[in-house]
């Protein structure tokens, strides 16, 4: 029997190593943008037509290459950063285990344009699916340019799976935006399909922030700082009040390096404990400086997952840090520690020092107003109250035998604790989060919040099949400004905001004028509204195998439905259930969630064990 044993021909051993580090479009994009960096650019441009399949082009006036560094770029495990193992322990820079250009070569069509700034030509290089076709002089500015071309073309069960252009494009701004955030020194350009999306100058960390999120960012941000001998953190954190429902711009970066790392993220997390609702999370750019030899960053092929040697050390300060800077940002709405002077205006250097005084009412009644509410009982009871009448008689309900059909509608009062309980025309509302009804001989139980969507998400539902906008125009016209993978998210979604209600107009960049609303939306912040909107949309795509515009109308619905705690006179409580049971489907809301809980007569007696 003969050896059945060999080597893989180079080609194929490339496109097994692409299957790991190129998983898509954005996975070249990162790659490609992370050598830029690396050869020491100031300005990186990257060009993207039809999200990366077509064409990903980055364009970096770094140090260039020589005709021979050019070549062997593209050969596997080919690096100038690694000589021996101890180096992967002393690791500053991004690509280095020389994978990444050979992966992409051996699946796509890559043109390389490179000159170094002393020579006077540069190198052009053509390869298709690890095949070599050409390397001859060439006119090129210093730096590099390279272009991948039809990613994927060799490999058509990984293009199939490939997402919509809208998703893939996400992918790239993600990876672009992860780059950017830890580059603020470098200048970024980013163009989609003749479409320039971003245009970053050089700027400060906190500056570069806000003009990838949008200017409103600059204001909602905290900065946190902490040295030590472990660590040293640095960067920003939300404000407690702009927590949002997903984790969106949450970014951690150890040595340059963007970084997923959830037991740090619980560190964060549990800083902003009971300071943010359940179900919100904060936002942070965090940036962890560490002894590279105590950080091993060779773990994944993609480098996003990393162990630190000390990370319970890290754990607590990281978590110690981000307190100490929501502390700050407490007491600085109250006192601002900076400017120093404005003691001086409380108290002036001429001012005597009084001994402060303490005045006392001594005609004040503590009980004389606001008494606490006590159970109402019958005159004769107030004058007995050793009596041993019935107990009945302890409460002030009328006769059943004499009551009419008009006092029976009459509002029910028994205690303090059921003050502000209603049950006007048979309704009564508990805890600001339900509404309680009598039906036949059951008690009926509907959760407000989940009935009202359900009757907004008909309602829309029912407009976009109708093709028909019911909007009121706003007064005065509100711009609003996103970040850039919400930008492409709402260009992608205007025509369903049409049907709903939103006149939505692109004002250039990021920024939308929302010219109209729903006519029905009686929201006072139409922005926070909007946004609140979108991040119910991002939310459910992570978990929800739903269309766009089946997600869009649900997260109008949540965002727009009435919420826990909101008092509801009797009449809005009969038309909000008028409205839920000529629903469709009145007894589930659009997330899953029960409506309607009904309570029979036999239950109740069951729990007074009758």
């Amino acid at each position: 029997m003969s050896d059945i044993i060999r080597l893989l021909p180079d080609s194929v051993a490339n496109q097994i190593a692409a299957g790991e580090v190129i998983q898509r479009p954005a996975s070249a994009a990162k790659e490609m943008l992370e050598n830029a960096i690396d050869s020491g650019a100031d300005a990186i441009e990257l060009i993207i037509k039809d999200s990366g399949k077509t064409l990903i082009q980055i364009i970096d006036n770094g140090c260039g290459m020589s005709p021979t560094d050019a070549r062997m770029s593209f050969e596997r495990h080919a690096t100038s950063k690694i000589k021996e193992a101890a180096d992967l322990f002393k690791i500053h820079t991004f690509g280095f285990r020389g994978e990444a250009l050979a992966s992409i070569a051996a699946i796509a069509h890559v043109e390389l344009k490179s000159r170094r700034h002393e020579d006077e030509l540069g190198t052009q290089i053509l390869i298709e699916g690890s095949s070599f076709k050409s390397q001859q002089p060439c006119a090129c500015s210093a730096g590099t340019s390279i272009s991948v071309k039809n990613l994927f073309y060799n490999v058509p069960a990984r293009r199939n799976f490939l997402k919509s252009d809208q998703a893939e494009m996400r992918h790239i701004l993600e990876e672009f935006q992860r780059v950017v955030l830890v580059n603020p020194q470098i200048a970024f350009g980013l163009t989609s399909n003749g479409k320039v999306l971003f245009k970053l100058p050089a700027a400060n960390l906190k500056q570069r922030i806000s003009n990838v999120f949008g200017s409103n960012f600059h204001e909602k941000l905290l900065a946190v700082n902490q040295d030590s001998d472990v660590v040293n953190i640095t960067g920003f954190v939300g404000k407690p009040e702009n927590a949002k429902r997903t984790k969106g711009e949450q970014y951690f970066f150890a040595n340059q390096r963007y970084i997923r790392h959830p037991y740090l993220n619980h560190a964060v997390e549990d800083a902003f404990k009971e300071l943010i609702p359940e179900g919100h999370f904060p936002t942070y750019f965090l940036y962890l400086q560490v002894d590279p030899s105590t950080i091993d960053i060779n773990i994944h092929p993609t480098k996003t997952e990393v162990n630190f040697q000390d990370h319970q050390t890290i754990y607590a300060m990281l978590r110690s840090a981000v307190k100490q800077a929501i502390g700050r940002f407490s007491l600085s709405s109250t006192l601002d520690f900076e400017a120093e002077q404005s003691f001086q205006t409380f108290f002036p250097k001429d001012r005597p020092v009084v001994m402060p005084g303490i005045h006392v009412d001594t005609e004040f009644n503590p009980f004389a107003k606001n008494k606490q509410p006590e159970l109402r009982l019958s005159p004769d009871l107030r004058e007995d109250k050793t009596s041993a009448r019935g107990w009945e008689q302890l409460f002030e309900l009328p006769s059943p035998q004499n009551q009419s059909p008009a006092e029976e509608n009459k509002t029910l009062t028994i205690g303090s604790d059921f003050e502000q309980e209603q049950t006007s025309r048979g309704f009564m509302q508990l805890n600001g989060r339900y509404i309680v009804s009598r039906v036949k001989s059951n008690l009926m139980v509907v959760d407000q919040q989940a009935a009202h969507e359900r009757v907004l998400f008909e309602k829309f539902t029912e407009r976009v099949e109708l093709k028909k906008a019911h909007s009121q125009q706003l007064l005065f016209p509100l711009t609003v400004n996103l970040s850039a993978s919400d930008a492409e998210l709402v260009s992608e979604l205007t025509g369903e905001f049409f049907f709903i209600g939103f006149q939505i107009e692109h004002f250039g960049g990021n920024s939308f004028i929302i010219q109209g609303v729903p006519a029905d939306l009686h929201a006072e912040n139409v922005q926070m509204l909007f946004e609140s909107v979108l991040e119910t949309y991002k939310h459910n795509q992570l978990g929800l195998k739903i269309d766009k515009q089946q997600n869009l109308l649900r997260s109008m619905a949540r965002n727009m439905a009435i919420k826990p705690g909101k008092s509801m006179l009797p009449e809005e409580m009969q038309s909000l259930l008028d409205d839920l049971f000529s629903c469709q489907v009145p007894n589930i809301s659009p997330s899953g969630r029960n409506i309607i809980l009904m309570i029979s007569t036999d239950e109740i007696e069951k729990r007074f064990g009758q």
